[in-house]
């Protein structure tokens, strides 16, 4: 992520340490205590101005449960977003039971590493062929101040980019046979994995999420276009091994004219070895199996 993919008017997460709520939890469970007691001893009217106790009763009923608005727990890789009268104060990322301001409102955000399985697009590659891809991403909150602030719903603001993302990345890109060295979808998986996740990190820098992995999951042509591209495949598959065929043919062919010549078991002159040459092509390019036609007389009968 470079510096200049997050806007200078962005939020920045602050981290904060909140009271333990332990020793808080005494002091409060205190308050209901001697509330409990100035209320029995003022309804017993033990005091002559019982009328007192029962208000101290009741002030300290307020207080304490205004004060148990204070208390809240954190878990592993969470984290809880504070903000007091709609002013941010800091956001508190260490596991355990706290104490803060009852008044703060406490957002909670989880850190842990999340998958989107993103579903199957429907996208024009480079050459202009729809095709069907999906990806699945790997992401975490980076910046819980981002994530909370600087977008309206982060969840839904990394589904939508990374299908942004997607897109543009597979029209970058030929689905195969590309050029000599031409990365395409289906052979430059590392490459094209590691654009969308640069491409995916620019654009969710906003939210301050951290892109971890982005891999494709699904890569096929579309059904309407499918059984096109299936038969031209299985034409090229063809070709390139009639090719492999034809060149095996005529190094056989050639080694087996040298191996005549150099241990001199028939003499051969041109029209013979044009003859031989063009026999034994038929038997080792052909698709079906030969059968030899046996010749009594000679090659010029």
């Amino acid at each position: 992520m470079t510096p200049n993919s997050i806007p200078q008017d962005s939020n920045r997460e602050q981290r904060v340490s909140a009271v333990s709520g332990w020793l808080l939890l005494f002091v409060n469970l205190a308050f209901f205590v001697a509330a409990i007691w100035l209320f029995v001893t003022g309804i017993r009217g033990v005091r002559t101005d019982g009328i007192l106790p029962v208000l101290g009763a009741v002030a300290l009923f307020i207080v304490g449960f205004v004060t148990a608005g204070g208390f809240f727990t954190l878990q592993p890789n969470e984290a809880a977003v504070l903000v007091l009268f709609g002013s941010y104060k800091g956001t508190v990322r260490d596991s355990g039971f706290f104490w803060t301001n009852p008044f703060n409102r406490k957002i909670r955000v989880s850190l842990r590493a999340r998958n989107l399985n993103g579903e199957k697009l429907k996208v024009n590659e480079k050459r202009g062929n729809p095709i069907e891809i999906a990806v699945v991403v790997v992401w975490r909150v980076r910046d819980t101040a981002q994530a909370c602030f600087d977008v309206e719903n982060y969840d839904s603001y990394v589904r939508v980019q990374s299908e942004s993302a997607l897109r543009h990345v597979a029209s970058s890109y030929a689905y195969d046979d590309g050029e000599p060295n031409e990365v395409t979808l289906r052979s430059g998986g590392e490459v094209v994995a590691a654009a969308l996740t640069v491409e995916l990190q620019e654009r969710l820098a906003r939210a301050g999420v951290e892109v971890q992995e982005a891999r494709l999951t699904h890569l096929a042509y579309a059904p309407e276009i499918a059984q096109t591209m299936l038969r031209r495949q299985q034409a090229e598959a063809v070709i390139a091994a009639r090719q492999k065929i034809v060149h095996g043919a005529v190094s056989m062919v050639e080694m087996a004219l040298n191996e005549l010549s150099a241990k001199k078991v028939v003499v051969l002159d041109e029209e013979r070895k044009a003859a031989m040459v063009s026999n034994l092509l038929v038997v080792l390019c052909g698709e079906s199996e030969t059968k030899p036609v046996i010749n009594t007389g000679t090659l010029y009968n």
